[in-house]
């Protein structure tokens, strides 16, 4: 079992900057690929970030590439999402996931945190 709490959302103007973290607890966080999603309203859940269980091997998606950037560290359960160059289009609800394995899918994803919220204005 694992539980996932975000925080590091808020308000920004857009070219800001945030960092979200993602602090997990359970035994088995470490065996376990981790990522984000965000979803917009209206819009699907749509996978952004994803960062393998030895973090040797990370994922983004394009929209949000040279942008993002996902790391992880172990020793803390602690997954982060620093996002630079903020645009309006990136305001959406922000989640955490983990799965056994990457890439990750809505579909694999085996648990969620709550959720934060990121809010870019123009």
């Amino acid at each position: 079992q694992v539980q996932l709490v975000e925080s590091g959302g808020g308000s920004v103007q857009a070219g800001g900057s945030l960092r979200l973290s993602c602090a997990a607890f359970g035994d088995t966080y470490g065996s376990h690929c981790m990522g984000w999603f965000r979803q917009a309203p209206g819009r699907e859940r749509e996978g952004i970030a994803s960062i393998d269980a030895f973090h040797d091997s990370t994922y983004t998606v394009d929209s949000v590439k040279g942008r993002f950037t996902i790391s992880r560290d172990n020793a803390k359960n602690t997954v982060y999402l620093q996002m630079n160059s903020l645009k309006p289009e990136d305001t959406a609800t922000y989640y955490c996931a983990a799965a056994p394995l990457c890439p990750l899918y809505v579909t694999s994803v085996t648990y969620w945190g709550q959720g934060t919220q990121v809010f870019v204005s123009s």
